[in-house]
């Protein structure tokens, strides 16, 4: 473990994944079940559309300018990356193409393995949230709204195929 482990950011971080999952569990997940299959992950994937925020850890004065500058490429395109993803996967399924749910699997794959990668990064290569300056909120709070999300879209992606269109 770094040097610069910080209980509190840990604290603040498992904290909102605990809140998350309770709000998914209680409010999203009854709502979102009930859903066609391609309803509810077009809605899913809506809240990633804004992934392209994770590009602010390119910019200067956001973070500081101790952060390493692989972690800030790393981070930042690969939530811009996600954030096409899930435009993409959007259209696919308002449009009913024959390949939605396979971009929709793509999208989830690479959108959950890259904010894996992104905590790893962090925890492994950073150590110190204070680095993250202003866009410490990110890994605080999104990414584990994130997690639980993509959490909500494989259960959507493993029902059968039989729920997949409405009736």
């Amino acid at each position: 473990m770094p040097q610069d482990f910080n209980l509190p950011f840990v604290l603040s971080v498992a904290g909102a994944f605990l809140t998350s999952s309770v709000v998914a569990y209680v409010y999203v997940w009854p709502a979102v079940r009930e859903m066609p299959r391609y309803e509810a992950l077009r809605l899913l994937a809506a809240f990633h559309a804004f992934r392209f925020l994770g590009m602010n850890f390119l910019v200067s004065g956001f973070v500081s300018s101790e952060l390493s500058s692989d972690f800030a490429y790393q981070v930042g395109w690969g939530d811009l990356i996600a954030a096409v993803l899930a435009l993409v996967s959007m259209a696919a399924l308002s449009w009913r193409w024959p390949i939605a749910v396979p971009i929709v699997w793509i999208f989830n794959i690479w959108g959950t393995m890259d904010l894996l990668n992104a905590y790893y990064m962090g925890v492994t290569r950073i150590g110190n949230p204070g680095l993250f300056g202003a866009g410490v909120y990110i890994p605080a709070l999104y990414v584990p709204l994130l997690l639980v999300n993509h959490g909500l879209a494989f259960r959507i992606l493993w029902r059968k195929r039989a729920l997949e269109q409405p009736a």
